[in-house]
């Protein structure tokens, strides 16, 4: 039996993604043998995650400054607007470089057996930045599962006589894949080969 201050530890990290009771006990084991000013720093950067970090309020971005980094660039093709899930997605995209255009994040995709309907989503605010601004493409950059389809499909029927271009990226991302999941080759190849919704 672990003493209840371990046990706490495992329970609570256990709730992490990817986290289960035995990565936790190590964990816990782990951090006894270390200084404590280690586990001072990495207490403080779990607070400070939390309490600096916002969504931006342009694109909905995870950010410490707002307007995020990629808002504020001024060298960004304001004339693309790629619509992602959640925030990480923002992340991977980047890493392939082959994308320069601005971001929108929904949120989450459409999803009514978990609850999630279009107004649960940023959907409204996609509509007023496609339509309001320069924008001249959408790609809709959603995950090659049912819910983000659907999605995709809802996004082009609003965004349908806008006289928007309206793109998905090339099927190079496995059909079921999360974006965060497809690896940075094929996500380059499915971003530089979007195709155009119909």
């Amino acid at each position: 039996m672990l003493p209840e201050n371990i046990e706490r530890f495992v329970r609570e990290f256990s709730r992490l993604p990817g986290i289960g009771r035995k990565t936790s006990e190590r964990l816990s084991f782990f951090l006894l043998s270390q200084p404590d000013e280690f586990a001072g720093e990495l207490a403080d950067s779990i607070i400070r995650l939390k309490s600096d970090m916002r969504l931006c309020s342009v694109c909905g971005n995870i950010t410490d400054k707002d307007p995020c980094a990629i808002c504020s660039d001024t060298s960004r093709d304001e004339t693309v607007i790629c619509v992602v899930e959640t925030a990480i997605d923002i992340f991977y995209i980047e890493e392939t470089a082959s994308y320069k255009g601005i971001y929108h994040v929904l949120g989450g995709v459409i999803s009514p057996l978990n609850g999630v309907t279009p107004d649960d989503l940023a959907l409204k605010s996609l509509l007023m930045r496609a339509t309001a601004g320069a924008a001249l493409e959408v790609v809709v950059a959603l995950s090659s599962t049912t819910e983000g389809d659907a999605t995709a499909l809802y996004i082009a029927q609003m965004l349908q006589d806008k006289g928007l271009k309206i793109t998905l990226p090339a099927r190079g991302i496995p059909v079921g894949t999360d974006i965060q999941y497809a690896g940075k080759g094929s996500l380059a190849q499915a971003i530089r080969n979007r195709e155009e919704m119909k």
